[in-house]
């Protein structure tokens, strides 16, 4: 057993490689594609981000409809691999069409928006098979962290990857939109590549066919709204994901216009990336030694120190090298641990409600990153068009004082207050602590003897 616990956590965690290399290239660039490298029209540039933001927010109630879809696949394959696969053949298609800059005017913002909406919908169908294999593969804890911290560790090296390389890449071909285009192209092929990792080398615990059961809409509905800790994880986790979302899409604004030199983004990226690889490298061994509660606030007080250097690190690469170190150590650790807290509630709420919903308890997961998403593109957005840097085609002299101070605030102060919220929320609410989680088991166990 413990050969293929091993065996299905490196399956796993490899095929996130691709997967973050794939969202963080859409996700962290297709804004800087529309407002620096097409060169749109102020209208259609506000237009085409407005369509971002509200597609989004619409997608994202979608999701747990997905997630009812999933639950209700009954396949020799259970229900999650075809899911992947299907997922992921067409995001990837309607990726590399985003990247296309297909029309002008108005015709640009209604396909583009076409090809968003897709692309939404369809990797959330990839996202929500995904990650419903973690609560499946194991319900121990300690597995589940193993393979949680693994899965992120190889996440972010995707996303280090294209943070890192997007930028010099993308300059040194000639920044044009064919250019960027035949990347999208480059990192769809490595995203289905990546996918053979989980559908051929995973091996789950399937329910037969014959002995699973349908969930209703109604059913969906219940596993949500009645499950209380799953309502206030999704909360804790939309608020932190805004402000995590609207400072990471700022970053590459912050070392062009604030601090006057773009090539040393990916010089930050890199060091952070090192930073955060570290820290969830260490995630087991310190979660072995302190309570989820612990980490968490620690997580929160690096977070917090770290907004307080970056607000007058413009001055020094050192200071905004230190600041985004801790920004982004904190949210390792208050990243992974909200991949914890999903994953309990499946148990939780198999425990109070009788019926387990995995796919529909993980398909806040991207509910959230979607809403989260949305709302920082507004912020950046908005904030792009405000500062200046948008109307005027800003350079760094002409951002005046003014401008460089609604950044700061749009990049620091709003997102500090977000992250803050959710500890809160966290703190107040969320009662999943490891005693409980054990005595949840025991009393499925028991539950399950008593039904044999």
């Amino acid at each position: 057993m413990k050969d293929i616990d091993k065996s299905n956590r490196i399956y796993f965690g490899l095929g996130t490689i691709g997967r973050d290399m794939f969202y963080s290239f859409e996700a962290n660039t297709l804004l800087y594609f529309l407002s620096d490298v097409l060169s749109l029209p102020v209208w259609v540039f506000a237009a085409a981000s407005m369509v971002l933001s509200v597609m989004r927010i619409f997608d994202a109630f979608n999701d747990p409809i997905t997630g009812l879809a999933i639950d209700n696949i009954k396949s020799p394959w259970g229900k999650f691999k075809p899911a992947i696969l299907v997922g992921g053949i067409m995001s990837a298609v309607f990726s590399v069409m985003l990247f296309a800059g297909i029309g002008t005017g108005w015709a640009f913002v209604i396909i583009f928006g076409a090809a968003y909406l897709l692309w939404d919908i369809t990797y959330g169908i990839n996202d929500i098979g995904y990650w419903t294999l973690l609560p499946v593969l194991s319900s121990d804890q300690k597995q589940r962290e193993k393979t949680g911290a693994f899965a992120r560790i190889c996440a972010n090296i995707g996303m280090y990857i294209v943070m890192v390389a997007w930028q010099p890449v993308t300059s040194a071909l000639g920044d044009t939109p064919e250019v960027w285009f035949w990347c999208a192209v480059v990192i769809a092929i490595i995203y289905l590549l990546g996918l053979l990792f989980p559908l051929l080398g995973i091996r789950e615990k399937r329910v037969p066919m014959e002995k699973q059961e349908s969930t209703s809409i109604r059913q969906m509905f219940d596993a949500l709204l009645k499950n209380d800790q799953l309502m206030w994880t999704t909360l804790a986790m939309g608020l932190f994901m805004v402000g995590y979302c609207t400072t990471v899409n700022f970053a590459i604004y912050y070392m062009k216009y604030l601090f006057g030199n773009e090539g040393m983004y990916v010089v930050l990226v890199a060091i952070v990336g090192v930073a955060q690889l570290g820290t969830l490298s260490v995630y087991p061994m310190v979660a072995k030694r302190m309570s989820r509660r612990q980490l968490y606030t620690m997580g929160t007080v690096f977070v917090l120190i770290g907004y307080a250097i970056f607000f007058i690190a413009e001055i020094s690469i050192i200071l905004i090298a230190l600041g985004a170190v801790l920004v982004f150590v904190g949210q390792a650790f208050i990243q992974t641990l909200m991949l914890m807290f999903l994953a309990d509630t499946v148990e939780y709420g198999y425990w109070k409600l009788g019926k387990k919903n995995e796919s529909i308890t993980f398909s806040v997961q991207p509910l959230i990153n979607k809403i989260g998403g949305a709302l920082a593109t507004g912020i950046v957005s908005l904030t792009l068009i405000v500062s200046g840097i948008k109307v005027d085609g800003g350079t760094v002299d002409s951002i005046d004082s003014e401008g460089k101070l609604i950044i700061k605030i749009a990049m620091f102060a709003i997102p500090l207050l977000m992250i803050v919220a959710g500890y809160i929320v966290y703190l107040k609410k969320y009662k999943i602590s490891e005693e409980f989680y054990s005595g949840i088991l025991k009393d499925l166990e028991e539950r399950e003897k008593i039904e044999a």
